[in-house]
Formats: structure tokens, sequence, C-alpha cells
């Protein structure tokens, strides 16, 4: 749990899952309740929430998880449609396209990025303090995850 526990952090928020009902087979961590969990035997493919994965001390959220962080109070950026666009296609986030931020948003944190209609597109890393008069036209998020991974991956 402790690799859920530390990338939820890095969102300057807490999530509280109880921890007797999440599942973890092979470094992937699935969010159960109470009847499911009466099911699970050591050897299941797939149960509950994916919450993501951890490999080589890295964890890899599932968009399940990225969706129940932006249901609370965490770091998040909201951006204008064209700036959505562009983030799902896999680019980073210039300060012009940024509509609005909640949270302790610092050079360094991870943020999540939502578009106009308040949905979860994925999160990125700020590279630069976004609350100085920057030049509009200088990245300060950079792109770590978005919705349209899974379609670039397609052949």
């Amino acid at each position: 749990m402790k690799p859920v526990d530390n990338f939820i952090e890095r969102f300057g928020t807490s999530l509280s899952l109880n921890e007797s009902l999440i599942v973890k087979k092979q470094n992937r961590y699935y969010l159960t309740n109470e009847k499911l969990r009466e099911f699970i035997k050591e050897d299941f493919f797939y149960a509950g929430a994916y919450l993501g994965k951890a490999k080589n001390g890295i964890f890899f959220p599932s968009f399940i998880l990225l969706a129940m962080l932006a249901e609370g109070k965490s770091n998040k950026i909201f951006v204008d449609q064209k700036t959505a666009w562009l983030f799902v296609c896999g680019r980073d986030i210039f300060k012009r396209g940024i509509l609005n931020m909640s949270g302790s948003i610092r050079k360094g944190d991870c943020a999540l990025v939502l578009n106009q209609h308040n949905e979860c597109l994925g999160f990125g890393k700020i590279l630069l303090n976004i609350h100085e008069g920057l030049d509009k036209n200088k990245v300060v998020v950079k792109n770590i995850s978005d919705v349209g991974d899974f379609l670039r991956r397609e052949k």
C-alpha cells in the first residue's frame, strides 16, 4: 500500500482507502469491497477497481485512481479546450493554456490536469513556479501520463 500512498501524497492530498480492501497481486493494486473480498482467491486475474502497479520503485497509476484524486482536494490545473486536446496528444502545457488552478501548486509538485468539464485527462509535473509572472509561451507542466497514451501505443 506504501507505493499508492506515496504517489497520492505527490498531489498535496490524501485519500482514505480502507487497506483491508486493497488486494495486491504481482505489484498490481486493486480496490475491492467487502462482498468481493470474500470471493478473492490467491490466483485471480482482476478484482475490483485497478489502482495501478509498482515497477522498479515507480508507481504507475490507473485513470480510475486519478479520477478518484480529482474528486477531492488535490493539486489541479484546469486547461482550455485547445490545451486539453494537445495534452491528450502527449504535449506539455504552456502557461497560456491554463485557465485556473487549485491546491498548492509549486515547482516540482505533481498536478492533475482537468478540462473545462472537470474531466481528468492525466497528470504532469510542475516545471516552473506558475504563480510568477512568466512568459505565457513557456512550458510550465511536463506531461507525465494522459488518457491518449493507450491510443498512441496501438499499432
